[in-house]
């Protein structure tokens, strides 16, 4: 559990991805909801590089996750951690301010922290390449300024909007991404909260299930692509 074959929610992720980016690939963050919640799901896996027509039709960019419920469709992982939430309390409250909290939190870490977590990640691929290196040195000034509020906002709370919910899963999966980039050195409250989040049973659930339906037979031929 909450992996279930005969589940009707059904979610999309890749069948084979790079080592860079294995387990970080964002159905991670619905597998997430669900084993927070005890939600079972199956899931449906698609090539990342020969990506089917009609996948397109579900989501316009070729992206994941897409998550089915039913004859419910939704893409973007946050307004699928919504729809999850509402399923559960545990994941979102129901009513006043703990809702409202948790809800601004999520759109808070897609919209304001995760653009700049997007763009390192673009930076630190680029290696030597000279706008790389040109945009790097603000690039970390505006990031480390974005951490510094976030650090001061959450101030000693354990979760963002009290109990742990959906936003929790959104924010530590944008944070752990600038993981490993000495960005999260200067903000040890922010660390630890990253910490807490990433020990939590169900993240570990979801990150295993995740790497699991990776497939290394599945991994492009260099010389069929050349």
């Amino acid at each position: 559990m909450p992996i279930d074959q005969s589940s009707q929610i059904v979610i999309t992720g890749f069948d084979w991805v790079p080592d860079f980016a294995k387990g970080y690939v964002r159905d991670l963050r619905a597998r997430w909801a669900c084993e927070e919640a005890g939600i079972g799901y199956r899931t449906r896996l698609i090539s990342a590089f020969d990506r089917p027509e009609w996948f397109y039709a579900e989501q316009p960019w070729g992206q994941v996750p897409v998550l089915k419920d039913g004859d419910i469709h939704l893409f973007e992982s946050g307004a699928i951690l919504l729809h999850l939430g509402e399923k559960d309390e545990r994941l979102l409250p129901r009513h006043g301010q703990a809702r409202a909290d948790a809800t601004g939190w999520l759109f808070a870490a897609y919209n304001s922290v995760e653009p700049l977590s997007f763009e390192m990640t673009r930076v630190a691929m680029a290696g030597d390449a000279d706008w790389a290196k040109l945009r790097e040195p603000s690039l970390r000034e505006t990031i480390a300024s974005a951490l510094d509020r976030l650090q001061t906002a959450i101030g000693d709370r354990e979760w963002l909007a009290g109990a742990f919910s959906v936003a929790d899963i959104a924010m530590v999966t944008v944070l752990r991404e600038l993981h490993g980039k000495d960005l999260l050195d200067p903000h040890p409250d922010l660390a630890g909260y990253l910490q807490r989040g990433m020990a939590r049973p169900a993240f570990q659930s979801a990150l295993a299930a995740q790497l699991a339906d990776f497939d290394d037979s599945r991994a492009p031929n260099p010389k069929q692509e050349a």
